[in-house]
């Protein structure tokens, strides 16, 4: 995706040092050119050819979201601060 992009870009690049180099040119009409036929068009069409990877990380992210929070088991061989103790003392 991004090779067709960077190419049409180029392409646009070496339009507007035409234009801009031209005897009948000018800059202004060298940064239009690049602005229309180069950035906006390729602006759209990365937009557009991006949002298959944009719908899939949006729904991993839902899908991360909604699962239940399992907390890792003590590994450390310590006991935790918040343990319950076994034994229930009668008050």
């Amino acid at each position: 995706m991004y090779i067709v992009l960077i190419a049409w870009l180029y392409v646009a690049l070496m339009m507007t040092i035409a234009e801009a180099t031209s005897p009948v040119g000018t800059v202004i009409g060298a940064f239009f050119t690049f602005v229309l036929y180069g950035l906006l068009p390729m602006a759209i069409v990365g937009y557009v050819m991006g949002a298959p990877s944009r719908r899939k990380a949006r729904q991993a992210a839902e899908q991360r979201a909604s699962e239940p929070s399992i907390s890792a088991p003590n590994t450390s061989g310590e006991a935790s601060s918040d343990a319950v103790s076994s034994v229930r003392k009668e008050p």
